[in-house]
């Protein structure tokens, strides 16, 4: 064990977080672990004091002092207001990386007990629709933009192989939805697939996300780690939390190169908070996470024997267990109690697993990392707000473009060609994608910002647009998709 004092800012959090954060606390302060303790707040005390952020300045500079958090869940307002104080730390501090431990744990019974389960869910943490660029196209349409990026896709994935070494592990399945989404999903697949071939010693597949899903249930011992996409990770690794008891003990670890946020993954729960029932075992989980990254090895190992033991011994089983209200169920403080009892003790079927420090990926800091030796604008998609169908939107926008070197392609609605008019079934709304083209698409033509500025002041004398995208491409290929039909 380490004898310098390492100090972890500390966010207790809202709700049931202050008294999982105390617990954890506690377990570690009698393991002997030489961590000292910054108080901070984000979350809901923040919003009321009107950091529109939830993540007040101080906090913020602790945060740069420290280089590790612990922290308790923050409440959130849901479908308006401020953004996620979870979200808003993540970003900050660019821990691009959400690693969800999955184990069997001894004495939490459930329908895959005995089945082995020890997996790894590692979530790419920052970009994917969790980006939050949200936009109302027309009064009844929204937009959200899903941003991948290489950089994004190669930091976590190098995490996933180095993660790998570090624990032993033998195999990682690349999960994503690559077969619908080809430009941002499978960009982390083939960004995946790429960086494999400097692993030859780790094997590597990929798996689509809803198999991915489905596999999971029905046979979840046949992962070893899982990485995918923001969104994707958000929901299987929930998923893979049910499997071995629940969120209750789902522990985290939001690691970037710089700072590493340790937290459970479950809500603040504020039905449940200052009753003393509420299961702290997925904070503690997480603080073992943070007791190795800070190296403190010999005191992760005596925390995590200690709480096994305790779910050996059977005696202390928490309300999310047994039932809220249930004669059987412990409170917070016992549990918490129990576990510092049993410090010393060693589980004894619970298979040991090796750790060791997680070699950081260095990916290059410029913000471009992929060069194409060619490439050219050959049109563009013009999104416009039009309370008509497109059999009337169509042969207006030909008219407007008319003498112009570019011409109307094609209108999508809601991601399918409805003009020209293919004989799909669409229910139109009223907001259309409207691509151009060159109408010569021979080699060195190219689409000028001039024609673009040109078509604009065209379609802007006709219907009300939002929303432009230069069609490219690189390389000779194509940087954008087809509309469902489109030729």
């Amino acid at each position: 064990m380490t004898t310098a004092t390492k100090t972890v800012t500390v966010i207790p959090g809202d709700g049931i977080g202050p008294e999982c954060v105390k617990s954890a606390q506690e377990i570690i302060a009698a393991s002997g672990a030489a961590i000292s303790w910054d108080e901070q707040i984000a979350g809901a005390s923040a919003f009321r004091q009107g950091i529109a952020s939830g993540v007040p300045d101080a906090t913020i500079e602790s945060v740069h002092k420290t280089r590790c958090v612990l922290k308790g869940p923050l409440e959130t307002p849901v479908g308006f207001g401020e953004k996620s104080a979870n979200v808003t730390l993540r970003k900050l501090f660019e821990t691009y990386a959400n690693i969800r431990p999955v184990r069997e744990l001894p004495g939490v019974v459930t329908p895959y007990s005995g089945r082995g389960i020890d997996l790894v869910v590692i979530r790419e943490n920052v970009e994917d629709l969790y980006a939050g660029i949200e936009h109302m196209q027309t009064p009844g349409v929204a937009q959200c933009l899903k941003l991948i990026s290489r950089k994004g896709c190669e930091k976590v994935v190098r995490l996933a192989f180095e993660f790998a070494r570090a624990e032993g592990r033998k195999s990682i399945a690349c999960a994503t939805k690559s077969n619908i989404m080809k430009m941002t999903e499978g960009l982390l697949k083939r960004t995946f697939e790429e960086v494999a071939k400097e692993y030859p010693d780790i094997e590597s597949w990929h798996v689509i996300i809803d198999n991915c899903a489905h596999q999971l249930v029905k046979k979840p011992e046949q992962f070893d780690i899982i990485v995918t996409t923001n969104m994707n990770g958000d929901i299987i690794s929930d998923l893979t939390s049910a499997l071995v008891g629940g969120l209750g003990f789902a522990p985290s670890a939001n690691i970037g190169n710089d700072v590493a946020i340790f937290e459970a993954v479950h809500g603040s729960a504020p039905k449940y908070a200052g009753k003393n029932v509420i299961n702290p075992s997925a904070v503690i989980g997480s603080a073992i996470m943070m007791l190795r990254h800070l190296g403190e090895y010999e005191a992760a190992e005596k925390v995590e024997n200690a709480m096994l033991v305790t779910f050996e011994e059977g005696k202390h089983k928490t309300g999310d267990v047994v039932g809220y209200g249930s004669p059987e169920a412990t409170s917070t403080t016992a549990f918490t109690e129990a576990i510092i009892a049993n410090l010393g003790k060693t589980s004894s079927r619970y298979r040991k697993r090796e750790h060791s420090p997680i070699k950081l990926p260095k990916v290059s800091a410029e913000p471009a990392l992929v060069f194409p030796k060619t490439r050219r604008v050959i049109g563009a998609d013009v999104f416009v707000e039009a309370n008509q169908l497109p059999s009337v939107v169509g042969p207006a926008l030909e008219a407007a473009v008319e003498g112009s070197p570019i011409k109307l392609k094609m209108i999508s609605n809601r991601g399918t060609q409805v003009y020209p008019s293919r004989g799909a079934i669409t229910d139109c709304i009223d907001q259309h994608r409207c691509r151009f083209v060159l109408r010569d698409l021979s080699a060195g033509n190219e689409v000028t910002n001039e024609i673009i500025n040109d078509l604009i002041a065209r379609v802007t004398a006709k219907f009300n647009w939002m929303h432009i995208e230069k069609l490219q491409e690189f390389d000779g290929a194509a940087g954008y998709t087809k509309a469902q039909g489109e030729d």
